[in-house]
């Protein structure tokens, strides 16, 4: 068992002292994670990767409730968090009353999650983004969490394999098929 595993069972039985000794140790990897999401974001971003993963990590290791399945569940969760902050920044952002104007861009197909936010003042792209993902999550979980943690955590597909317990074959296929799914779920939501 890890010392990850082992923090992340303490935890959960009750001792809060333990997060102390897991925040060194998962640290550099959320950071990973956060940088990666991160350069992905708008040049004006206020919220910065240290920020990101510090309110990730809060939310992990806050909730009493969460039942942690060792170091792949919990940086999968971390990824969700992740995204889920993102997402209530963007919509913070892009309120009325903090002069957040909605301005829509057509998505290609063939890219549809990396042009999803490429444009530094079109939040409306990233709350489209998450819409189609909620859709898909209701459908296919597994190929939401793929995209959450390709897209949102920045992992490889290997590295997104290793995670889902799935082969790699598996992860290539099921990204090109998501990514198609959400050039034209999204497009078809601009007609709206």
């Amino acid at each position: 068992m890890s010392d990850v595993t082992r923090i992340l069972n303490e935890i959960q039985q009750g001792n809060r002292a333990s997060a102390n000794e897991l925040l060194p140790l998962v640290y550099a990897e959320l950071r990973r994670l956060a940088g990666n999401r991160m350069r992905q974001e708008a040049a004006g971003q206020t919220l910065q990767p240290t920020a990101l993963v510090h309110e990730a990590f809060l939310r992990l290791v806050g909730d009493a409730a969460v039942e942690w399945d060792g170091r792949s569940h919990f940086f999968a969760a971390a990824a969700e968090a992740m995204r889920r902050i993102l997402i209530e920044n963007a919509r913070r952002r892009k309120s009325a009353k903090r002069g957040g104007d909605a301005r829509r861009h057509p998505i290609s197909d063939a890219d549809a999650i990396a042009d999803a936010i490429a444009d530094a003042d079109d939040l409306d792209d990233l709350l489209d983004l998450d819409a189609a993902l909620t859709k898909l999550a209701a459908d296919e979980p597994a190929l939401a969490k793929l995209v959450e943690l390709r897209f949102f955590a920045g992992l490889t597909i290997e590295e997104s394999a290793n995670t889902l317990g799935v082969s790699v074959r598996t992860v290539t296929r099921n990204w090109a098929f998501v990514r198609a799914w959400l050039g034209r779920e999204m497009k078809s939501g601009e007609k709206d």
